[in-house]
């Protein structure tokens, strides 16, 4: 009965809005100089490309599914920083009970992980519900969850 998550998503240059910030907090925790404003310009493209390069990936500027897999940097309760930030800014732009984006993962964001979490799980997504925002959880942040689950029988 286990949903499949949606696909990472395919952003390039002109992209705007999400996913579009959560790539900038990701390239941001990889020491990578950008302005988190949602908007895919050169700016993100240069350190997309620089990030590539740095991790032998095509070299495109397109970030894809490699390319995502590769920017993941797993938060959990304790962890700090921009990455932190980006799941934090991610529950903001959802609506969710948010916590501070304060990058500073605390019971607040923990509580909205496993809430989101418990969630997706709820709808037949195959995600623990541990509070770490591991690559399943990066995908279902950034990827989503399918409305319509395609469940396994």
């Amino acid at each position: 009965m286990a949903a499949t998550l949606n696909p990472w998503p395919t952003t390039r240059q002109g992209a705007t809005n999400h996913p579009v910030p959560m790539l900038q907090h990701l390239l941001l925790a990889h020491g990578h100089t950008v302005t988190v404003d949602g908007i895919f310009g050169a700016q993100t493209g240069d350190a997309v490309r620089a990030y590539q390069r740095a991790k032998n990936l095509a070299d495109d500027g397109v970030v894809g599914p490699q390319t995502w897999r590769a920017l993941i940097v797993e938060v959990r309760p304790g962890s700090q920083g921009s990455a932190v930030r980006g799941v934090q800014h991610e529950f903001q732009l959802r609506g969710d009970v948010a916590p501070a984006a304060d990058g500073v993962y605390g019971p607040a964001t923990e509580e909205a992980v496993r809430a989101f979490q418990g969630a997706a799980r709820a709808e037949g997504a195959d995600l623990e519900v541990d509070g770490v925002v591991g690559p399943l959880t990066w995908q279902a942040l950034i990827g989503g969850v399918p409305a319509s689950l395609s469940r396994a029988a």
